[in-house]
């Protein structure tokens, strides 16, 4: 009891929360507790639960990922391009996508980890990599596609929520079943906390941080398709600073910058949290500009948190 207790407590805190915010909102909008509101913050949110479920893998194992709001539009870009001007199907289209993000996220990986290269800055130049494809494939133009693939984000009658966001349910628990019941999950969890001990236990990390960062690319792919469904265009310019929304949804949600600590249940709700607070400040009119800054103050103070929280564990 008390070990299920231990284990689900930090869920019940971001679940107090959001909790709050909502009452919160509610209080200063008549207009923001209402079904088409909730759900509409659901049917927002697939494209960065997607992203952030990548993320969150990453993070675990103490490595970052700054490329992925750039895969997401190379996805999205070739996408579009195949379905628009080579009329390619959307399953033929995205598995072309799923292959490009795959190859661009196992580079990563392997150089992260054969070269003993910092995540930071392999991402970073796979960052830019990946956003001038992106704006080579689509000449810097955006792509039109249309009812191809709306389906995927417009809301299933009688639910109210989108495929895309049953989609990303279901890829939120199929991620937090590999991370907790899976031995795959376990040895990620181990090299986060330290990578030489496992190492010297005979066990070879290089060939997990590698799936890893594939997996997160292949997350991008998907979250391509979900922002597809909810704005059929590829823009070379989309997911521009998605990284940072994902990194903060992670946090906040207990994943820790330390590697070694993370869940996805607690990703979802960081992210439910974020677009909570967005469209909050939205329907009581606050500025784009203060948004950003509210934004980043709670990044901030989740960031603070978790330096704290790591601190005194290790302490």
């Amino acid at each position: 009891m008390n070990q299920w207790l231990k284990s689900t407590l930090p869920y019940l805190g971001l679940a107090l929360a959001l909790i709050v915010i909502t009452v919160v909102f509610s209080l200063l909008s008549k207009n923001f507790f209402q079904l088409s509101t909730l759900t509409t913050i659901a049917n927002q949110i697939p494209e960065l639960t997607f992203v952030a479920i990548g993320m969150t893998l990453v993070l675990v194992i103490r490595g970052i990922d700054l490329s992925v709001g750039s895969l997401l539009a190379l996805a999205s870009a070739i996408i579009g391009v195949m379905m628009v001007r080579y009329q390619w199907n959307l399953v033929s289209s995205l598995l072309v996508a799923l292959l490009a993000t795959l190859v661009c996220g196992t580079i990563s990986g392997a150089l992260t980890t054969l070269l003993r290269i910092p995540s930071f800055i392999v991402t970073l130049g796979m960052l830019e990599i990946a956003r001038g494809g992106t704006k080579l494939i689509t000449n810097s133009q955006t792509v039109y596609i249309g009812q191809r693939v709306e389906w995927f984000g417009e809301p299933v009658q009688g639910l109210g929520v989108s495929p895309a966001f049953l989609a990303a349910a279901v890829a939120v628990l199929i991620a937090q079943l590999l991370l907790v019941r899976t031995v795959f999950g376990r040895y990620c969890v181990a090299i986060g906390t330290n990578a030489e001990v496992v190492r010297m236990s005979g066990i070879r990390t290089w060939p997990y941080t590698i799936a890893v960062f594939s997996i997160s690319g292949l997350c991008c792919a998907f979250a391509a398709w979900a922002q597809l469904g909810r704005m059929p265009t590829s823009d070379p310019n989309a997911a521009l600073g998605l990284e940072l929304s994902a990194i903060a949804a992670c946090v906040i949600g207990g994943t820790s910058l330390m590697g070694g600590r993370g869940t996805v249940i607690g990703t979802f709700l960081g992210v439910l949290i974020i677009q909570t607070l967005q469209t909050g400040l939205a329907q009581i009119g606050v500025r784009d500009e203060n948004k950003q800054i509210i934004t980043g103050a709670v990044i901030i103070l989740a960031v603070s948190i978790d330096a704290l929280r790591s601190r005194s564990s290790d302490g």
